[in-house]
């Protein structure tokens, strides 16, 4: 009994010999009504929490999914385990007879009604930039050790813990933040929404009151603060970590060092003066919006361009022209500062795109939209052999694209995951009838919708849509696009950037005058520096591009724009 019987921690979960059917139950919080997904792990270790361990690598634990509705929380919840899904073990049936340390987390879904019409249930962001083991508000469960004996086995547990908020950042000499209710994205989703930045102030900025400056607009991930700027040495007494992306034992000591260096060059005599910024737009499906506009998160292309842009220069003195800005970043972020400087051709003056997401959809990741019937398998008569999903600069694979769809489907359907491949799918898609993003592939096998990968195509697809509308927006790009991408990129980002640049050489009136470089066996993500070491160029962004930007500035601006005063 002893083994069968545990009065610790989470969700009450009975599992019953006959129905198989899993209880829940909410002790130490007020009674509310919930509605979001419910999410159960398995793992083999206690600490990292189990709430830590699901990915797409064969390091993963086990998650299951259910999705949960009107559920009052002073009540016993009762579903059958039928109604989980999975990964990397779809059914809880399947799942070995072993000992296990378990928890549960509930991740709280709100309901928005939108101006299409539609009604739909997402987890809102809540300063913790889309993560579901983190985000403010969520229910969840002290891990306890379980000898699971399958479905006869009787846990209990009690989801009687819940994730505190986070605290804002505070304003220093240099970094500043800012938060504007977008009236665009208000009006879309029916409720308030917020836009954000953090914002580097240029040294002497107080000293030149006078002084308007251009805008180094570095697009990427959440961030929780001005990434990457420290104004004291390294901690000497700084425990070493160990990174195994890159091999290094005290990687968290060179990101310290990288830190304070930047410090020094900024506020030193020749680095030119500018407002960096670095923007907040996460949102209901993920920490930010892909930065355009887009029938199912909303006007965020606007929303940036027209309202947060011009509030944060006419705030700190920015200069306020498409001259003066220009936009860096990579994988995500490289994919925003391309799409951005094409949709808003004449508003910004550069993008610097490193590791871009998929630029083109015949090569989106290892699929070709366009021709392959199939996302996780190439097409053979008889054998199913599995698409890549992510390798090492070596080639070896640790992920399928099967593996990492499979992933977001248990920890949320309907593209709610808030991971990448969903993320991709609500920003690029059209809305389907039940309010979601239409779906580019069936997620449980893989076949492709060829009409939803047209709508990507005439909407999104980078390199179609700069190919199609040269003549029109040409001479408001030449020379603006730089990109930049190991030719081994984990995520097989690289094959989108070989087909970009073969179009990008062949424009003509005008020409493209475009930059296209490659990183000899360089990873992820790889910005364009020849001379450093992935791990040390990654953390150089904003040092790397607000250098280029202004070397190549004279090229690209009117013969009116102020170039001297924020040069002292």
């Amino acid at each position: 009994m002893k083994h069968l019987l545990i009065l610790l921690c989470t969700s009450l979960l009975l599992f019953s010999a006959s129905s198989q059917k899993i209880q829940v139950k909410v002790v130490g919080q007020p009674a509310e009504q919930l509605q979001g997904r419910l999410l159960l792990i398995f793992s083999e270790r206690a600490q990292p929490e189990p709430r830590f361990t699901i990915s797409d690598g064969p390091e993963t634990q086990i998650v299951f999914g259910a999705d949960i509705s009107n559920w009052n929380s002073s009540n016993v919840l009762t579903i059958s385990n039928s109604d989980f899904f999975g990964y990397p073990i779809e059914q809880m049936n399947q799942l070995p007879k072993r000992r296990y340390y378990v928890q549960v987390v509930f991740h709280k879904y709100e309901t928005f009604k939108r101006k299409d019409g539609h009604t739909v249930q997402l987890p809102m962001d809540r300063g913790e930039g889309q993560h579901w083991n983190l985000a403010p508000g969520n229910l969840y469960s002290t891990a306890i050790e379980v000898n699971w004996q399958g479905p006869n086995s009787t846990i209990q547990l009690n989801l009687d813990k819940i994730i505190p908020p986070i605290e804002e950042p505070k304003d220093t000499k240099y970094i500043k933040h800012i938060k504007i209710q977008s009236k665009l994205l208000t009006e879309f989703w029916g409720r308030p929404m917020f836009l954000g930045a953090h914002i580097l102030l240029p040294e002497g900025f107080d000293e030149n009151p006078t002084v308007k400056y251009p805008l180094a607009i570095f697009h990427g991930h959440f961030p929780s603060d001005f990434d990457g700027f420290r104004t004291t040495p390294p901690d000497e007494n700084l425990r070493p970590d160990t990174s195994k992306r890159f091999n290094l034992i005290g990687y968290n000591k060179i990101v310290q060092e990288e830190a304070y260096r930047f410090y020094k060059l900024w506020t030193g005599p020749n680095f030119p003066r500018v407002i960096a910024i670095e923007i907040q737009h996460a949102n209901p499906y993920y920490d930010d919006s892909y930065a355009v506009n887009s029938a199912n998160l909303g006007p965020y292309g606007d929303a940036i361009t027209y309202e947060l842009i011009p509030e944060i220069e006419r705030r700190f003195r920015g200069i306020g022209e498409g001259w003066a800005r220009f936009m860096y970043g990579g994988s995500t972020g490289g994919w925003e500062a391309l799409a951005a400087q094409v949709f808003y051709p004449k508003e910004y003056n550069g993008a610097y795109a490193a590791c871009p997401d998929p630029i083109d959809f015949r090569h989106y990741m290892t699929i070709n939209l366009y021709e392959d019937k199939n996302a996780y398998y190439l097409e053979s008569p008889f054998k199913k052999t599995l698409r890549p999903g992510h390798r090492n600069y070596l080639g070896h694979v640790s992920a399928t694209v099967k593996d990492m769809n499979l992933k977001e489907l248990a920890l949320g359907n309907k593209s709610r995951s808030g991971d990448q491949f969903d993320i991709w799918e609500a920003v690029f898609s059209p809305v389907a009838k039940d309010g979601y993003p239409a779906r580019i592939w069936d997620k449980k096998t893989g076949i492709i919708n060829k009409d939803i990968a047209s709508y990507w195509k005439e909407n999104y697809d980078l390199t179609h849509i700069i190919q199609r509308d040269w003549n029109k927006i040409g001479k408001d790009l030449e020379g603006k696009i730089h990109i930049y991408v190991g030719d081994m990129d984990n995520f097989y980002l690289n094959n989108a950037v070989y087909t970009a640049e073969d179009m990008l050489k062949k424009l003509q009136n005008p020409p493209c005058n475009c930059v296209v470089d490659y990183g000899d066996r360089a990873e992820h993500c790889w910005n364009g520096s020849h001379e450093l070491p992935n791990y040390i160029s990654r953390l150089r962004y904003h040092e790397m591009f607000i250098l280029k930007w202004v070397k190549d500035l004279d090229k690209r601006v009117p013969s009116t724009a102020d170039l001297k005063s924020w040069k002292y």
